[in-house]
């Protein structure tokens, strides 16, 4: 079977019901060419075979690697256990590092790039861990499309509150950690009764500690946290979960609309940072 459906059923992006891969519109909904041209079914395929907290963390992993051997020597210089394998502030900023400097200097892409990027080893460790925990719970609840745009949004508005309150550089996917708390605290509140409640307690004491957490260590941004957390209630609010709404086309190519527009962050930036 090729890359793209020529014939055959599909399930419209809009309303999840079935229509001809070719139909120039959906028979029940009436949105137009339900089938995407015949992408749709591919496009669901490859998003439906993504393992978004691996693939998420293969980014940061990959991410943090460039950054110390852009600057070998001053990464690996001898310091405290806090600041163990730190990547030099040049090499962050080539990749992409966010803030009040770099939104001042309309480097946009930064509030994408700078979410897969870390300032140590502890920093990354810490991250990935609360990925690895948070990104299936989300996913189970809202699927497997809206995690990715959930995380994204989180990690954006979080940059954005600590861009707007001043803070000079920021990097680190806590803010889009705080995005998966925020959809998982959504949907507790949302759902009610008893199982609804026992998910906001158990994610909202999480969320709660860990923002109590940013004020006793240093070099924390708190901001971004906060931002974090809004920023992922609300696109978990308007994405929806999937026992209120089933997974549909839609989610798929927004999940891929993500993805491009991570990659176009990430080419913009090594462009910036590294054209003569």
């Amino acid at each position: 079977m090729g890359f793209r459906q020529t014939s055959g059923s599909t399930l419209c992006y809009a309303c999840g019901k079935i229509n001809r891969v070719d139909a120039a519109r959906c028979f029940y909904c009436g949105r137009s060419h339900p089938g995407l041209w015949g992408f749709g079914p591919a496009a669901g395929r490859f998003v439906r075979g993504i393992d978004v907290s691996r693939g998420v963390m293969a980014v940061c992993i990959a991410a943090f690697v460039a950054s110390l051997l852009l600057d070998l020597p001053a990464a690996i210089r001898p310091r405290g256990v806090f600041d163990l394998l730190s990547p030099s502030a040049g090499a962050l900023d080539a990749l992409g590092m966010t803030g009040s400097y770099a939104w001042a200097r309309g480097r946009w892409w930064t509030m994408v790039t700078a979410i897969y990027l870390h300032g140590g080893l502890l920093h990354i460790l810490f991250n990935l861990l609360w990925i690895r925990q948070l990104a299936p719970a989300v996913e189970a609840l809202y699927g497997q499309s809206r995690v990715l745009v959930i995380f994204t949004a989180g990690g954006v508005v979080g940059f954005l509150f600590s861009d707007l309150f001043g803070a000079p550089f920021s990097i680190g996917a806590s803010g889009a950690i705080f995005g998966l708390l925020g959809a998982l605290v959504r949907y507790g509140w949302s759902r009610g009764g008893t199982f609804g409640v026992a998910i906001v307690r158990q994610y909202g004491t999480w969320a709660l500690v860990l923002f109590a957490f940013g004020f006793l260590m240093p070099g924390i941004d708190n901001f971004a946290h906060a931002g974090g957390f809004a920023g992922g209630f609300a696109a978990a609010l308007a994405l929806d979960d999937r026992d209120r709404r089933p997974l549909t086309a839609l989610d798929t190519a927004a999940a891929l609309g993500v993805v491009a527009l991570t990659a176009l962050c990430f080419a913009q930036a090594l462009w910036t940072g590294f054209a003569p």
